[in-house]
């Protein structure tokens, strides 16, 4: 299986012109850049994705919908509608346009997750509101994600006191107050 390519970033954000491997961009704690998509139906709930049981960071945490790395020369938006393709599909002709997406904010955060695995990484984040989605339509990719569902605002915050959400704060913190002001 190859293996994916991603830009290497400088501390500002920037492309370096570097592209390398993911393992090796983790393995020696590179700069690069993530997506992160929030998907809110009519009904105002984010649709969250269980992560498989064979993932290495965060295995068996429930995940806002969509995240995902940027391949080497990809935008973000470019990103964002391949990682929804890819993690979480409907089966009722889903398609995603750019203009479908709101740009909520960028933050760069870094994680040790182990001795040879570093995240340092900007992040870009989207929501993407869908109307008639539910988690039955939603055909998942098995050996990234174990399960889907919806949940309310009040059940983000009880998966949140509970610990059994990936932390993403800045994330969850952000589009809460984004669906407080719709």
């Amino acid at each position: 299986m190859n293996e994916e390519l991603i830009d290497v970033l400088d501390e500002y954000g920037v492309k370096t012109g570097e592209i390398l491997p993911r393992s090796e961009v983790h393995k020696r704690g590179l700069w690069h850049r993530i997506i992160v998509v929030a998907i809110v139906n009519e009904k105002n709930e984010i649709l969250l994705q269980q992560r498989s049981h064979n993932k290495d960071k965060n295995p068996d945490k429930w995940d806002i919908s969509v995240t995902g790395h940027l391949s080497a020369g990809q935008d973000s938006l470019s990103a964002a509608t391949r990682e929804i393709s890819e993690e979480v599909s409907v089966s009722l002709g889903y398609s995603v346009e750019v203009r479908d997406f709101r740009f909520m904010f960028s933050f760069r955060k870094e994680e040790k997750v182990n001795e040879n695995h570093y995240d340092r990484q900007y992040y870009d984040f989207f929501v993407l509101r869908q109307n008639g989605l539910s988690a039955q339509n939603i055909k998942f990719q098995t050996s990234e994600v174990q399960d889907v569902k919806f949940v309310s605002i009040s059940e983000l915050n009880e998966m949140r006191e509970k610990n059994i959400l990936v932390n993403r704060d800045e994330c969850y913190d952000e589009l809460l107050r984004y669906l407080y002001r719709v």
